[in-house]
């Protein structure tokens, strides 16, 4: 990223604050890549059906539904720096967690730490993304989002890589050695980002309510950020979805090993995601976010008939590159609905990140699904978020009066 590329999204006096915030984004995609190979791991170490490591994501994304409120209550009190702080040393608090879950090996030991490390992230998601939105010009803000939430996808790629790498490469290792070493890793370096954030002080920007959307009333949340609010449900119930099982679908059926699998989780579906967030970022100088986001909503659904009619690696194909299309669905979603709230972006997205909670949805719903029909058939549960998510772009594209 340079200062080049990121000046017209980004006002030149907030340049170096979007950075250090935008580096938050790689830390999350981490930690929620590594979750969803710890789904496909659990079930070969502790013997867990499908819906049972679905409680994975469960308890993470379930902590985001009852910590958002809290925490945007306290960061438009405190301040954007003290958010991150207490975001990264939850986040560093949970991760510490599994050296003793580890030790005792029980598959749910292992949702108290990831309970804690949720608390974490959404705190981080609550601080930065209406952070992200607010440097610079307000017509800018989907693509400016969309290019710091690109980190995310790299952060997304390295935890799929390196979490498929040390769960899948030795099969005989003792589960509570695997788990706990690369999560006490990771915590020392949240601890050390801390102390660089609390050593920091960063400019709190609050938008004015004259640059509210025309036809917003300033302070009133409207029809469009609750439609929006429920798009952002749907478009978590169909990713997390997708992440969970996407070990599943590839090795299950013997394409690949699961070490395989999450290889072309990394360097076929994230990478492609991360790209798509780049790409994004910039044709929405071009093209609105609103149009953008319907041709990539119809693209994720034809992707998805093809991954439900399961036609062998033509499936697997179209599974890889649904990630390019959905790629840009949060952010510019986010945007889109955080733009009809101005005076209360605080509160607004705060409500707005209770939406993760279709991350513990989606994948309990596709697990029983998977369990009782089969892996293919269980996609349609994604298939349907993606169809709100149409439905929401065509409801932005109305003419308005």
């Amino acid at each position: 990223m340079t200062k080049r590329n990121v000046v017209c999204l980004v006002s030149r006096a907030y340049y170096w604050p979007f950075v250090l915030i935008t580096s938050l984004f790689l830390l999350w995609g981490f930690a929620r890549a590594i979750l969803d190979v710890l789904n496909k791991h659990f079930q070969l170490s502790l013997g867990v059906s499908r819906s049972e490591s679905a409680l994975l994501q469960v308890t993470v994304y379930g902590a985001y539904f009852l910590m958002a409120l809290p925490a945007g209550l306290l960061i438009s009190r405190y301040g954007t720096r003290k958010g991150v702080i207490t975001g990264l040393s939850l986040f560093a608090a949970g991760a510490f967690l599994f050296v003793p879950a580890g030790a005792l090996g029980v598959f749910y030991g292992m949702l108290v730490p990831l309970f804690v490390i949720g608390c974490g992230l959404v705190w981080l998601e609550v601080a930065a993304n209406p952070y992200v939105t607010a440097l610079g010009d307000p017509s800018t803000a989907a693509g400016r989002l969309n290019r710091a939430q690109s980190f995310n996808g790299l952060g997304s790629i390295l935890g799929a890589l390196l979490g498929g790498v040390f769960f899948f490469s030795d099969v005989t290792a003792p589960v509570g050695r695997e788990v706990a070493v690369p999560y006490a890793v990771l915590g020392v370096c949240l601890c050390a980002i801390a102390f660089v954030f609390a050593r920091l002080r960063l400019p709190e920007v609050v938008v004015p309510a004259d640059v509210s959307t025309p036809g917003t009333k300033s302070g009133r949340l409207d029809k469009t950020f609750f439609f929006g609010l429920f798009a952002l449900f749907s478009y978590e119930v169909a990713e997390i979805s997708i992440n969970t099982f996407f070990i599943n679908y590839v090795s299950d059926p013997g394409y690949v090993s699961p070490l395989h699998a999450s290889f072309l989780l990394s360097f076929g579906g994230l990478s492609l995601f991360m790209a798509g967030r780049f790409g994004g970022s910039a044709l929405m100088r071009c093209v609105a976010a609103e149009r953008l986001l319907l041709v990539c909503a119809l693209g994720a659904l034809t992707c998805m008939a093809l991954v439900v009619a399961e036609v062998g690696w033509l499936s697997v194909g179209a599974l890889i590159v649904c990630y390019l299309f959905e790629s840009i669905m949060f952010p510019t979603v986010f945007a889109l609905s955080l733009s009809r709230a101005a005076g209360r972006e605080a509160q607004a997205s705060s409500i707005l990140m209770m939406s993760v909670v279709g991350g513990a949805v989606g994948p309990l719903l596709t697990g029983i699904f998977a369990d009782r029909a089969s892996m293919s058939a269980a996609f349609v549960v994604p298939m349907v978020g993606f169809a709100v998510v149409g439905l929401f772009a065509l409801y932005c594209l109305r003419p308005r009066h």
